[in-house]
């Protein structure tokens, strides 16, 4: 728990040195893949909440299903857009669903960026780390497709 106080901290300074950033005052966005999950995030400046259903594969044709809900901080906008492309950091909580993590907590990292594409529809690529107590740790690439109105 202390390594994501010091990760939430590292973003809170983050924040500070990039607030004159162009980011949206409010946004909603419908997330049809995988990151950060199949749901709703909604988004207030540099910062996001998410909630929905989270399908990975820890091994080849194998899926392993998790509820997921967490926050991301978002930082160096790329343009000034009014929906600007950017990298971001974030960190969840997740409760297994099936296969070995069946009702298990879990704890994850995340970080990438989303490139809109075209008004708010808009690609992300990142990478997860996801721990769970008794499993080793996985990491896993976190492709996905949303589209985000500003509010």
């Amino acid at each position: 728990m202390k390594y994501e106080f010091i990760i939430v901290l590292l973003l809170a300074f983050i924040g500070k040195a990039s607030a004159q950033e162009h980011f949206p005052n409010n946004a909603l966005s419908f997330n049809a893949f995988r990151n950060p999950s199949i749901g709703l995030e909604y988004q207030k400046k540099q910062l996001s909440l998410h909630a929905g259903y989270y399908p990975t594969n820890f091994e080849s044709n194998v899926t392993t299903e998790f509820l997921k809900t967490g926050i991301t901080f978002w930082l160096l906008a790329v343009d000034k857009k009014e929906l600007p492309s950017s990298f971001y950091f974030g960190t969840s909580y997740l409760r297994g669903l099936t296969r070995d993590y069946q009702n298990k907590n879990a704890l994850a990292l995340e970080a990438g960026f989303r490139w809109y594409i075209w008004k708010g529809f808009n690609f992300r690529l990142g990478v997860i780390a996801l721990s769970v107590k008794g499993e080793s740790l996985k990491i896993n690439p976190t492709p996905s497709i949303s589209y985000s109105i500003k509010l």
